[in-house]
């Protein structure tokens, strides 16, 4: 083990980072770059785009909760996330390599139809990224213990991460799209390939807060309780089913009653969350019922977020309709790029501070209900390039928050020896949300004459979720450990 990583310097959080930090640079590729493409290039309407931004949280459904649980059971090229990890990364930069490249793709197969290879490489892409994101970030757990350490890795990793989001979102607004592209393939396959060789895993992982040392993999959940585990989700991920299969299957169904009865399981399932006590399990270690609330209060968040990412391009035609294509690229670009930017400021220079005052959840939850705000001022005044620029820096608040804070909370709730599975379940609170802003929200926006609908809802998912945050209790602060002010977090 080096010398950096039993200290946990600095230079030990910024390597540990890396990792995470390839796969959000190859997200944020696609973020920039995926729907400019499909819209301009290949000429697809914005449905259709919705239906190509839904492979990926397919990809993360059974990417990350597989991913996770069997890297929990593994042990290989001495690492149980290192094998995931350099698989996602090489997969993921061929993959960037092949989204201008589409429509060359599908006609060397002679397939007629760009929608079908998009979809093919999309879900590729998001498949590759799904299967390091979750041991990026389970490896981060398993290397740091519970507490401010953790934190700080998670913050770091942010950072980190939000620091290349931003180098994206700039390399795409001064060179373009493709430049970002093919320097985003390289930088992806070295940030994947290299740390991880750096980094030791333990052969054992601590269990819960007594801190006692197991095998990886102990406690083992059946099918039917990892079903039960994501009952708040349960609404999500049968519209997603419902959603895809009208879609692909062209189907007619009358509009409103299957979306009715989502919504409904949705409410029911998270009310039942959120009224239940946070009393810790000692069977497994895993406090059930905040890992719950967590994925309720998550969830909403990204609903708001995954339309921003992937109905921007919309809103900034319907408000700015006199810009060219590739004029409307860069405001796009420049937005994300100032969104990344105070992402990338915030998690390790404010953010970490600020928990050890007021605890994870409560500063949070303050910073989801200052990005809610930031939607509805959109909503409202963001009819020019200036203003969307000056708003997604409030939105970058809550976006600190969001690749950050939920990671430190949620991992104090499990079983530290399945972190793996938990993380690959706490991901769905992202995807299924995913789905629903692609398939739902892109039949609305789509049918919109007024493209105010796009932060209309943002601004409301993200309102309900600063309320659900209200009901998620602070982990407890290990022994010894001072991050955490006496009586801060949630309620």
């Amino acid at each position: 083990m080096l010398a950096i990583q039993k200290n946990f310097t600095k230079t030990f959080y910024a390597l540990l980072s890396l990792p995470a930090t390839a796969m959000g640079f190859a997200l944020s590729v696609q973020i920039s770059a995926l729907s400019w493409i499909l819209s301009t290039q290949y000429g697809l309407e914005i449905h259709d785009v919705g239906l190509v931004w839904a492979a990926g949280p397919i990809a993360g459904i059974f990417g990350q909760v597989i991913i996770g649980l069997v890297s929990d059971n593994v042990w290989f090229w001495n690492g149980r996330r290192r094998p995931f990890i350099l698989i996602g990364g090489v997969l993921a930069a061929l993959m960037l390599l092949a989204l201008p490249n589409i429509g060359v793709i599908s006609a060397s197969m002679g397939v007629d139809g760009i929608l079908g290879i998009a979809i093919v490489v999309a879900l590729t892409l998001d498949l590759a990224i799904n299967v390091s994101f979750n041991p990026t970030r389970s490896i981060i757990a398993d290397v740091t213990p519970p507490g401010d350490k953790r934190t700080k890795g998670y913050t770091w990793m942010q950072t980190i991460s939000g620091t290349l989001g931003v180098a994206a979102y700039a390399i795409g607004a001064i060179w373009g799209n493709y430049v970002l592209i093919y320097s985003g393939a390289i930088l992806v396959l070295l940030l994947s390939i290299i740390p991880p060789f750096f980094i030791e895993e333990p052969r054992q992982l601590d269990a819960g807060s007594d801190g006692a040392p197991q095998p990886a993999g102990h406690g083992s959940l059946s099918l039917q309780q990892i079903f039960m585990a994501i009952q708040p989700l349960w609404g999500f991920l049968l519209y997603a089913v419902y959603g895809m299969t009208v879609r692909l299957a062209h189907l007619s169904v009358a509009p409103g009653i299957v979306e009715g009865i989502c919504a409904v399981i949705t409410v029911a399932g998270i009310a039942a969350a959120m009224v239940r006590a946070e009393n810790p399990d000692t069977t497994n270690r895993t406090n059930m019922a905040g890992f719950q609330k967590v994925l309720a209060a998550h969830s909403f968040t990204w609903i708001g977020v995954q339309t921003m990412f992937v109905y921007m391009f919309a809103y900034v035609q319907d408000k700015m309709p006199t810009m060219s294509d590739l004029d409307m690229g860069r405001v796009v670009s420049i937005s994300f790029l100032i969104l990344n930017a105070v992402g990338a400021l915030l998690p390790a220079l404010l953010l970490e501070p600020l928990t050890r005052r007021l605890g994870r959840v409560r500063t949070h939850m303050i910073c989801i209900a200052i990005m809610a705000a930031g939607y509805a001022g959109i909503w409202f005044v963001g009819k020019s390039p200036t203003a969307i620029y000056l708003l997604m820096g409030v939105l970058g608040v809550g976006w600190a928050a969001t690749v950050s804070l939920p990671f430190a909370i949620m991992s104090q709730k499990v079983n530290q020896g399945r972190m793996g599975l938990y993380m690959g379940l706490f991901n769905l609170s992202v995807v299924l949300p995913q789905l629903v802003a692609s398939l739902g929200v892109g039949e609305a926006v789509s049918k919109a004459a007024d493209k105010n609908l796009i932060f209309i809802i943002c601004a409301g998912t993200l309102a309900v979720s600063a309320f659900l945050w209200l009901f998620v209790q602070e982990p407890p602060a290990p022994e010894g450990d001072t991050e955490l002010a006496p009586g801060g977090g949630g309620h």
